[in-house]
C-alpha cells in the first residue's frame, strides 16, 4: 500500500511540475514508479488466478471423489480421472496466459529450480496455493458433513516406499509433459491444456487406487488440513517436489536446441543423409 501510495502522489506532482533536473518527480521517476506500480498490479492478478485456479482444480477433483463415495462408487475411477483431467485443462486455458496455471508448488518450485521463473515469487505462489486447497477442502466438508463426510485427500493404499515411488514418477512424467509444451517454442502451444491435461487423466487412472495420484503437495495438504488426517503426508510433500525437479531437469536435457523445428531438420545430420541419398 506505502509502495501504491508514493507511486501516486509521485505521478500527481509530475501533472503539476515541468520535468527539469530540479523537479521532485523527473521523468525518469514516474518511469520507474509506473513499472512498480504495473508490477506489483501485475503480480497480484498472479496470484489470484493461482488461487481461484487452484481452488476450482481441487473442488472439482475432490468432489468426484467424494460424490464417488457417496453414491455408490457411481462416478467410477475413469470419471474421477476424466473430472481431473477436464479440470486441469480448462483451467490452464482460463488463467495460463495470467498466472501460468500452476496450481501446483511441486510445479513452481521446478520451474524456479530451472531459472524459468522467478525464485522470490515463489513463496507466495506456493502460499496461494495451499489456501486455494484449504479453502475448496473446507468447502466440501461444509457440504458434505455427517455421514456423507468422507477424506477427499491423498494416503498410501500400500507401503510408504510404493507410494513414494508411484508419486515420484507420475509428477516426473507430468513435469516432462509440461516442461514440453510451456517452454519450449517448437511445441503447439495451443495444445498446451489438452496435453496436460490428458497426462492428469492417464496417471490417476492407474495410480489413483495406489496412492490417490496425488502429484500435487497442495491438493494433498488441503484435505488433510480440513480433516485432521495426516497419514503419508510426508510422501505427498517431498515425492511430487523431487519427481517435477526431475522431470523439469531431464527434459532441458533433452531439449535439443532454441532453434525453429525448420532450422534443426535443416541442420540435422539425417536430413543431410537424407539428401545426399
Amino acid at each position: 500500500m506505502a509502495e501504491a501510495a508514493a507511486s501516486h502522489g509521485c505521478n500527481e506532482v509530475a501533472v503539476n511540475v515541468k520535468d527539469d533536473e530540479n523537479s521532485p518527480c523527473p521523468s525518469a521517476c514516474r518511469t520507474k514508479r509506473d513499472f512498480s506500480l504495473q508490477f506489483s498490479v501485475s503480480f497480484i492478478q498472479k496470484i489470484i488466478a493461482e488461487l481461484l485456479g487452484t481452488y476450482f482444480l481441487i473442488f472439482a477433483g475432490c468432489a468426484a471423489v467424494v460424490v464417488n463415495s457417496d453414491n455408490e462408487k457411481i462416478v467410477t475411477l475413469p470419471g474421477i480421472s476424466i473430472v481431473w483431467g477436464l479440470a486441469v485443462m480448462v483451467l490452464v486455458y482460463s488463467v495460463g496466459h495470467i498466472s501460468g496455471a500452476h496450481f501446483n508448488p511441486a510445479v513452481t518450485i521446478a520451474f524456479a529450480t530451472c531459472k524459468r521463473f522467478p525464485l522470490k515469487q515463489v513463496p507466495a505462489y506456493i502460499t496461494a496455493q495451499v489456501i486455494g486447497s484449504t479453502l475448496a477442502a473446507g468447502t466440501l466438508r461444509l457440504l458434505f458433513r455427517g455421514k456423507h463426510d468422507y477424506f477427499a485427500g491423498t494416503a498410501p493404499s500400500g507401503s510408504d516406499l510404493q507410494s513414494f515411488v508411484i508419486e515420484f514418477i507420475i509428477t516426473f512424467y507430468l513435469m516432462f509433459v509440461v516442461s514440453g509444451v510451456a517452454t519450449d517454442n517448437r511445441a503447439i502451444g495451443e495444445l498446451a491444456g489438452l496435453a496436460v491435461g490428458a497426462t492428469v487423466l492417464l496417471n490417476v487412472m492407474f495410480a489413483g487406487p495406489i496412492t490417490g495420484a496425488s502429484m500435487n503437495p497442495a491438493r494433498s495438504l488441503g484435505p488433510a488440513i480440513v480433516s485432521n488426517q495426516y497419514k503419508g503426508i510426508w510422501i505427498y510433500m517431498i515425492a511430487p517436489v523431487l519427481g517435477a525437479i526431475a522431470g523439469a531437469g531431464m527434459y532441458n536435457t533433452v531439449r535439443y536446441t532454441d532453434k525453429s523445428l525448420r532450422e534443426i531438420t535443416k541442420s540435422s545430420s539425417f536430413l543431410k543423409s537424407m539428401n545426399h541419398a
